[in-house]
């Protein structure tokens, strides 16, 4: 199991998708990566975030959970949970 730690700006998007209906498949996906962040299916994207490495799972066509992995602590970082886009 990872600890999992959400961003202010992770937690102001998940207001927003409770707005849209969408918190469920969020919080869903946040228990899978919090078990194993890697696991396929449903399947993620390697993406570079404000710089670092980061990983990607569609929430729906057009949001999506984007969280850090950091191996040694054992830790997931979501860092958004509306689009990767803005």
């Amino acid at each position: 199991m990872y600890k999992l730690l959400i961003r202010k700006q992770a937690l102001k998007d998940l207001k927003l998708l409770q707005q849209a209906g969408l918190a469920k498949k969020a919080v869903e996906l946040r228990g899978i990566i919090c078990a194993n962040p890697f696991q396929n299916p449903p399947p993620y994207e390697k993406i570079v975030y404000d710089g670092e490495v980061a990983y990607s799972r569609r929430i729906n066509v057009q949001h999506r959970l984007v969280y850090k992995v950091l191996k040694e602590e054992r830790l997931v970082l979501v860092l958004r949970m509306w689009t990767h886009y803005e």
